[in-house]
């Protein structure tokens, strides 16, 4: 994340064009996100290099709306009206993604998934099933861990060793089946292996029977990734080389129908 300009002295129009205490505001409530939704003034500082007085005015602001609360020891958290707007964001997402998820089950003949991670959860926004009668189902709005998950991978192969190591030391790695990886160590190998081969596998690991196939969303304003997933009979190694293809392809799609629609408008 770009670090901000410490300055209070230029013009209340960005470099951008925009106007720069909105584009301040939005800077500190992702870096409270960024730092697990509850930091203090001298680290959002630290981290954005703003001065403390601009910063307690941005907070306060932000706490008035409600979009930040003060806690009792004068850190501050992420607040509640955030919630709608999350919901509301995360509907509109699904409904951007679905014509690339039909795509994926024309094309694939599976069930298609997005999902994105939602602090140290996968949370699924989106999927269109399979016309097969034998097809795989999760309910939109489902959350896993990711160490279980074709998506989970390809979300956290983006991120350093040490992170990875630390969400996992937060969630725990439960087995979900005797193929679920359950080690640190282990699964920062299939990490390793999913930045080589540009994709992610679930063989087996979320539920038995069950082969999964998953790639990153580049470039997502939010971290995303896509996912087929159907009977290991039909998910074979052979299906692999002809369905990984389209997923990227279809992946690099639906990021440019997602960076055009946050796009500013003249």
């Amino acid at each position: 994340m770009p670090t901000s300009s410490a300055s209070t002295t230029g013009s209340a129009r960005s470099a951008s064009g925009g106007v720069q205490s909105l584009e301040r505001a939005f800077d500190l409530l992702e870096r409270m996100a960024d730092a697990g939704g509850e930091v203090g003034l001298s680290e959002l500082s630290a981290s954005s290099g703003l001065p403390l007085p601009t910063i307690h005015r941005l907070m306060r602001t932000l706490v008035t709306c409600g979009y930040v609360r003060q806690q009792a020891n004068r850190r501050y958290a992420l607040g509640p009206r955030l919630i709608r707007l999350g919901e509301s964001a995360s509907r509109l997402l699904g409904a951007w993604a679905r014509p690339h998820l039909a795509r994926l089950v024309e094309e694939t003949g599976e069930t298609a998934n997005m999902a994105l991670l939602d602090g140290d959860e996968v949370v699924y926004v989106a999927q269109v099933p399979s016309k097969h009668s034998m097809r795989m189902f999760t309910e939109v709005g489902r959350r896993v861990l990711p160490h279980s998950t074709g998506v989970g991978k390809a979300l956290l192969a983006a991120f350093p060793d040490e992170e990875v190591r630390a969400l996992l030391a937060r969630t725990g790695m439960p087995a979900a089946t005797e193929k679920t990886i359950t080690t640190p160590e282990g699964f920062l190998a299939a990490l390793r292996d999913v930045r080589r081969q540009g994709y992610a596998i679930d063989d087996n690991e979320q539920e038995i029977g069950v082969r999964c196939l998953a790639v990153p969303v580049p470039g997502s304003p939010t971290a995303a990734a896509l996912s087929v997933s159907g009977p290991a009979g039909r998910v074979t190694e052979a299906a692999t080389e002809r369905i990984v293809p389209v997923l990227r392809q279809v992946a690099a799609d639906l990021s440019q129908t997602l960076l055009s629609s946050g796009g500013p408008t003249p």
